[in-house]
C-alpha cells in the first residue's frame, strides 16, 4: 500500500509540473491546443515512474509500461505534427472556450490543463495495478491484452494514417473522408482508441485488485462519445460541409466500424 501511495504521488507531481510548464508555454503561444500533446506525453512518463520504480515481476512490468508508453509516443507524435504544424492556428474546441472565458479565459485555462493531468494520473490505474503485482508469471488475460492492444494499436494507427493522407490532398478540400476503415465508422480512430483502454482493462485483471481499473474504458468510452471526442468533431464537420456530411451521418455507424447503410429517399 505504500509502495502504491509513492507511486500515485509521483505521478500525481508530474503531470502537475508538466502541466503548469505546458500552460506557461500556451500562453506564450497563445495556442491551447498543446495541452493534447502534453496530456498524451503524461501517460508515458507515469507508466516510466512505475516500470522503474514497482515491485511486480518484471516481465509483467515491462510488459503494461511498455503498452502505455508504446501508445503515448505514437498519439503524442501524431497530436504534435498535427498541432505545432498549424500553431497559429488554434483547435476550435480551445478557441471557442478562450472566447466564453473572456478576459479569465487563461487563469481557467490553467485549471482545465491541471485536470488534464489528474486524469493523466487516474487513467493510468492499470499500469500501476500491474507494476505492483509480484506474482512471478503471466496470465491467459494478460496475453489476450497485449494481443487486442497490438490489433487496436494497428486501427488506430491505419485511420490516423488514412486521415492525414487524405487532408494533405488538395482535391479533398471541403470533402468528407468515407474511405478505407472510415467506409465503416465516421470515427475509427476513436473506436480503436477505446479498445487500447480495453486491453489494458484486460492485462490488469491478471494482478490483484484488477477490477477497479473497469472504470478506465468506461470513462475513456464517455469521453470520446459524449463529451471531447464525436460531439465536437461532428459538430465543426456539419458546419464546415453541411449537407454532405449530414448524408455521411445517416449512412455510416458513428462509432463501431460497420457496413454502410443505403441512403432511402423520400
Amino acid at each position: 500500500m505504500t509502495t502504491a501511495l509513492v507511486l500515485l504521488l509521483a505521478a500525481f507531481a508530474v503531470a502537475m509540473i508538466v502541466m503548469t510548464i505546458v500552460w506557461l508555454i500556451s500562453v506564450r503561444l497563445n495556442n491551447a491546443g498543446i495541452v493534447d500533446i502534453a496530456w498524451s506525453a503524461n501517460f508515458g512518463l507515469i507508466a516510466l515512474i512505475d516500470v522503474l520504480f514497482g515491485p511486480g515481476f518484471w516481465p509483467r512490468r515491462v510488459l503494461a509500461a511498455g503498452m502505455m508508453m508504446g501508445w503515448s509516443v505514437r498519439l503524442a507524435i501524431h497530436l504534435w505534427r498535427r498541432v505545432v504544424g498549424h500553431i497559429e492556428t488554434e483547435d476550435g474546441r480551445y478557441a471557442k472556450l478562450r472566447e466564453s472565458w473572456g478576459e479569465n479565459a487563461n487563469r481557467r485555462m490553467l485549471v482545465f490543463f491541471l485536470f488534464q493531468g489528474v486524469t493523466n494520473v487516474v487513467l493510468s490505474a492499470p499500469v500501476l495495478l500491474a507494476c505492483l503485482n509480484r506474482e512471478p508469471r503471466l496470465r491467459v488475460i494478460e496475453s489476450c491484452g497485449v494481443g487486442l492492444w497490438l490489433i487496436a494499436l494497428a486501427g488506430e494507427t491505419f485511420a490516423d494514417a488514412q486521415l492525414r493522407r487524405f487532408k494533405e490532398d488538395p482535391a479533398s478540400r471541403g470533402r468528407v473522408m468515407n474511405r478505407g476503415l472510415w467506409r465503416y465508422s465516421r470515427h475509427p480512430n476513436y473506436f480503436f482508441e477505446w479498445l487500447i483502454w480495453c486491453a489494458y482493462l484486460l492485462f490488469a485483471l491478471g494482478s490483484p485488485y484488477g477490477w477497479i481499473a473497469i472504470y478506465c474504458p468506461l470513462l475513456m468510452l464517455w469521453f470520446l462519445y459524449k463529451v471531447t471526442g464525436i460531439p465536437a468533431t461532428e459538430e465543426h464537420a456539419v458546419m464546415t460541409k453541411g449537407e454532405e456530411y449530414r448524408r455521411y451521418q445517416r449512412t455510416t455507424s458513428p462509432f463501431i466500424p460497420w457496413f454502410p447503410k443505403r441512403e432511402t429517399t423520400a
